[in-house]
This record gives C-alpha cells, structure tokens and sequence, in this order.
C-alpha cells in the first residue's frame, strides 16, 4: 500500500471517529473529552509507524484537528454567539430607526417583530450553550 494510502486511512479513520464522537447522543462536554482521547490514542499509535513521511502527514493533520476541537470549546463558542447577538441586535436597531425616519409605518411593526424574535433566538442559543 502506498504511503499516502495508509496516511490517508489514518487520518479517515481518526476524523470519522471524531464525528462519531460529536454526533453521538451526550453532553458537548463529554463528546469533546471522548474526541481528545480518540485523538491522543491516534497520536500514541502514530509514534509506533516507522514510515517518516506518513508519521509526518498525520501529525500533521491530527495538529489541524486539535486547533479545530479547541474552537468548540464551550466558553468560546459562548463568546462567539454572545457577539453574534450583539451584532444581529445592532442591525435590527439599524434597520428600525431607518424604517422609522423614513416613516414607514407598515414596516415598522414587522422590524419589532424581526428585533424581538432576534433577541428571542440569540438569548436561546446562549442559555442553550451555557446550561450545556
């Protein structure tokens, strides 16, 4: 088998292991701490190859897919959406006073509508993610 072959299983095998691992019914928490040990026992087996090349491609790799794990992170995806919101509210705000100094009274009430439903919608997600 080529080198890139059995490179390339590896990090099939250690992404679609990752995504068993978050698509499964459990907490973030959990899922995250499941993926990292999957990861570090990917890590652990890849000292074991003697194929340079191929230990280089997946560490490689398994680096990419830890710096893309640490951004699910909890807090920051927390932050993330608490900034999220903070825009989407300021647009709404935007998009409300505009409506009002044009005076369109018909697209008044149908901009509340929107601002409130935004605030609704962002003020779920973060609950959502900090009672997680």
């Amino acid at each position: 088998m080529k080198k890139k072959t059995v490179a390339a299983l590896g990090v099939g095998a250690a992404v679609g292991a990752g995504l068993g691992v978050l698509f499964a019914p459990k907490s973030g928490k959990e899922t995250r701490e499941e993926l990292k040990q999957k990861i570090d026992e990917l890590k652990n087996k890849v000292k074991d190859i003697k194929m340079d090349d191929v230990k280089e491609y997946v560490d490689e790799k398994i680096k990419k897919i830890e710096n893309e794990l640490k951004d699910l992170d909890k807090e920051k995806a927390i932050k993330i959406v608490k900034d999220k919101a903070k825009k989407i509210e300021k647009e709404c705000k935007d998009l409300a006073h505009y409506v009002k100094k044009k005076s369109e009274p018909v697209l008044q009430e149908a901009v509340e509508q929107v601002r409130e439903k935004a605030i609704e919608v962002t003020k779920k997600a973060i609950e959502k993610l900090e009672n997680e």
